[in-house]
Order: structure tokens, then sequence, then C-alpha cells
């Protein structure tokens, strides 16, 4: 995101008419610097672009203060030389770093401290590639959004689903995230859940039916019975990664998709727009499930990253996903990416 220039006294005298016509009893209300003209034309702008609607005038006024304030935080960290990576306005630049965390992170189940067979150990093999992206292989479905909807370790576990069915099937299939909001037993809807619970109940149901069956609507609804016997693609079982071990993770991941747990607290994961991403997390609390579709390196310094598939749609980060780094000092990985991993496995 470029930063604001002034570049004459006349466009800003225009802008902050246009500010002025847009935003109505807020201009109004106070003395503003044109500064803040400028920037309430911005607001408008981005308010158009995300579907943003406000109530009334007070809670709009409140809005424009945290989406300035962020604004500012973003040109400040994207005018620092030498980053790794890039922030930026996206949709959630009108909400503080709280409510943010509120609505859109949470807390992951985590495992049972005494662990069964599930699908076997993690295969090892000696002939790893240095990079991979199933993405590029056709193993990778559509960025999904999971609104505000704990629902992200749905959307993991689906999207690793995918992953496999088309790496055994060779067809990519679109599976519904919205079966397990609904029906999923074992985990929490809208309220959070763990990525493993997911596989247990797909192979215990028999598998999943399609999205286009079983629609997401982004909120926990009565289970559909009839439309959740119907299957689609199925699996046979799943296999945990072993703990803070990212050559074990980077092993997994060059066989197919794998499903993690991931600290996104953070405002700079909040409003992350590209890059490598290096920013502050705190691996103690994982908070949101993704699934990780490769790794590579960087052209220019060969700094080794992860590729991350999201679920807040394609207007965050790049296109819906993140590139993080890889091979960190903390071996629980960055952000807690090595802690929570797994996939699913077909036989």
């Amino acid at each position: 995101m470029a930063k604001i220039h002034h570049h004459s006294l006349l466009p800003s005298i225009l802008l902050a008419l246009l500010a002025l016509l847009s935003f109505g009893t807020l201009a109004l209300s106070r003395t503003v610097p044109v500064e803040d003209l400028e920037m309430m034309k911005m607001y408008e702008e981005w308010m158009v672009k995300h579907g943003r609607v406000h109530d009334n005038i007070e809670e709009k006024e409140r809005r424009f203060k945290i989406f300035k304030e962020n604004v500012e935080r973003v040109n400040a960290h994207n005018s620092v030389k030498g980053r790794k990576f890039d922030l930026a306005v996206n949709k959630f630049a009108d909400l503080t770093n709280e409510e943010f965390r509120a609505k859109y992170t949470g807390r992951l189940l985590t495992r049972p401290p005494t662990k069964q067979a599930r699908g076997g150990n993690l295969k090892l093999t000696d002939d790893v590639p240095t990079s991979i992206d199933w993405r590029k292989k056709g193993a990778v479905g559509k960025v999904g959004q999971q609104g505000g909807c704990g629902s992200c370790w749905a959307f993991s576990a689906v999207a690793a689903m995918e992953g496999i069915v088309q790496i055994k099937t060779g067809e990519l299939l679109d599976l519904s995230e919205q079966e397990l909001v609904d029906c999923d037993t074992f985990d929490d809807g809208c309220d959070g859940g763990l990525m493993d619970n997911a596989f247990k109940w797909i192979i215990q149901n028999g598998g999943l039916n399609s999205e286009e069956a079983y629609p997401y609507k982004g909120e926990k609804g009565e289970c559909n019975t009839t439309l959740s016997s119907v299957s689609v693609a199925s699996i046979t079982g799943y296999v945990d990664v072993p703990e803070d071990d990212e050559k074990a993770l980077q092993q997994a991941v060059a066989q197919q998709p794998v499903s993690i747990g991931i600290n996104s607290n953070s405002f700079e994961f909040q409003l992350y727009g590209s890059g490598v991403y290096n920013g502050s997390c705190n691996a103690d609390l994982l908070t949101h499930g993704v699934v990780i579709v490769g790794y590579d390196v960087t052209e220019e310094e060969g700094k080794p990253y992860w590729i991350l598939k999201n679920s807040w749609g394609l207007d965050w980060g790049e296109d819906g996903y993140m590139r993080i780094d890889k091979d960190v000092k903390d071996k629980r990985g960055k952000c807690g990416l090595a802690m929570l991993a797994s996939y699913p496995t077909i036989e």
C-alpha cells in the first residue's frame, strides 16, 4: 500500500470537497484536517470495495478512526527498508486486532494425550524435492471464505482431503465444509475444532458430499442427514506428523497438502499483504487451521518458505495465500506451524 502524498494545495482542496460530500455528517461533525478528509475518501472507496455498511454515524466515525490508525501502521511498516514482507489495507483494515482475533481466530482443540494408530506413520523417503507447489500439480482447490464462523478447522481438513483425493484419482473435487460444520459431532462447528477430529468423523461417516450439494453458509445449522449420507469422496485414515520437526513436515508436504495449526493473532498476520512472512507471532497458542500446499526458496536470497492456503478469501494475502518462514530456529516452526500437522490417507 503506497503512502498518501500531498502534491499541491489544489488537489487537496478538491479531495476535501469530495470527502465532505461523500462522508456527510461525519465530516461536518467536527473540524477535520485536510489529511483526514483525504483519508475519508480513501475509507469511502475501501467501504465500497468491501461492501461495508454502518448502521449509524457514530459507528462509522469509530470505524474510520480504526481504519486511519491501521493505514498509518501499514505505511510505517512498508516504509522500513530491507523488510521481507508487506502489509496491506485489506478487508480487515477497520478492525482492531482485538476485534479481529475475536471474530476470525480462536483456539484449536488439542490432540488427546494418548494417541492411537490411525493411518500408519509418516512415510519417509530420501528423495525429497527441494521445492514443490501442489497448486501447479492440480491438487489444490479454490480459496475458501469462512466469514465470521470459526470453521477454519473444516476448511483445513477439506483442503487436505481434496488434495489426496486428486493425487490418488486425478480428479479435483470441491468438497463440503458445511457438512463438517453441521454434522461433525467431534468438533464445535463455528466455535472451533481440530483437523484430526474432522478426519475421524469423515472416516466414520463414509466420506463427504460435494460443496455444490451441501453449500457453505457460514453458520452452524442442523445436520442434513439426507445430504450427509451421500459421499462423493472418502478417506481411510490420517497421520500425525511428528511434532516440532520441520524436516518431517517437509517430508509430508512433499507427498501431499498437509493440515496445520498456526498462531494468527498478530496485527501483522491480520494485515499481511505479500512477501515471506517473518513477523511477530506467539507459538504458545494455536488459533487457526490452514493447509500447507508447498515450499520453495526465494529467488533473491535463497531463503526457504512454506506456502499456506488460508480460508479468509482472495482479498487477504497473496490471493488468499501466505508465504512464511521455513526452517526457523524455533523447533515449533514459525508461529507454531510444526506443532499440529496431519494429513488424510487413502489406501
